[in-house]
């Protein structure tokens, strides 16, 4: 049984009234769980939570993937660069080899035009020829070919009603060209094309020859 005597019996003294119990938790506070109020505003709020890092984590793995792709096409870029530097090298090594061995196939040429290119000699000169046309080296300027200002240097002009259009008729140095890349240029001779005289002209000339001759 619990003492209610308000008066000590052993000291005599008045005792104290025992404080009042702590007030009961309010409604809405923070309560066990299942209580209203409690765990589900939490919980909530976790799952609000979770989903914003879900999405930063989302946009974080777009930018990545797109700095990935972006480094992925420049050094595809920078490959393709590199090569093709690379390749340009080479061809401009090559042209220089051959612009050098150009007067060598002019004195083959002027050999084998004199007769003088002939046993061993001939066959060197074939394989250095067929060698060369291997490599890329083509020759152009043939007697008839249109006149090509491109390709042609003309040294020589006469003019002729054979032809229709500026035609080259002598070609004194054959040209040459590597893939794109004109070595040299060929020297030719060019005849224009000259319209022949009407019948009024022709009688007039005539007419001036008779009057030479007498």
């Amino acid at each position: 049984m619990r003492d209610r005597r308000k008066i000590d019996p052993e000291t005599g003294e008045v005792r104290r009234p025992e404080a009042a119990e702590a007030e009961p938790q309010q409604a809405g506070e923070t309560g066990p769980a299942g209580a209203p109020g409690g765990s589900a505003p939490a919980a909530g709020k976790a799952d609000s939570d979770s989903g914003a890092a879900a999405a930063d984590l989302q946009k974080q793995l777009e930018e990545r993937t797109a700095d990935l792709q972006r480094v992925t096409a420049d050094f595809a870029n920078y490959r393709k660069r590199v090569e093709r530097d690379r390749l340009a090298v080479i061809e401009s090594a090559k042209a220089s080899v051959l612009t050098e061995l150009l007067p060598l196939l002019d004195d083959l040429e002027r050999a084998d035009a004199h007769g003088d290119l002939t046993g061993p000699f001939k066959a060197v000169a074939d394989k250095l020829h067929s060698t060369l046309r291997s490599i890329g080296l083509e020759s152009f300027g043939n007697e008839g070919d249109p006149f090509d200002p491109l390709v042609h240097e003309a040294v020589q002009h006469s003019t002729s009603p054979d032809v229709k259009e500026p035609t080259v008729t002598t070609v004194l140095r054959r040209g040459y060209r590597f893939g794109e890349r004109v070595l040299r240029h060929a020297l030719v001779a060019v005849t224009d094309h000259e319209p022949e005289p009407s019948a009024e002209q022709t009688a007039d000339q005539a007419e001036q020859q008779s009057s030479a001759d007498n």
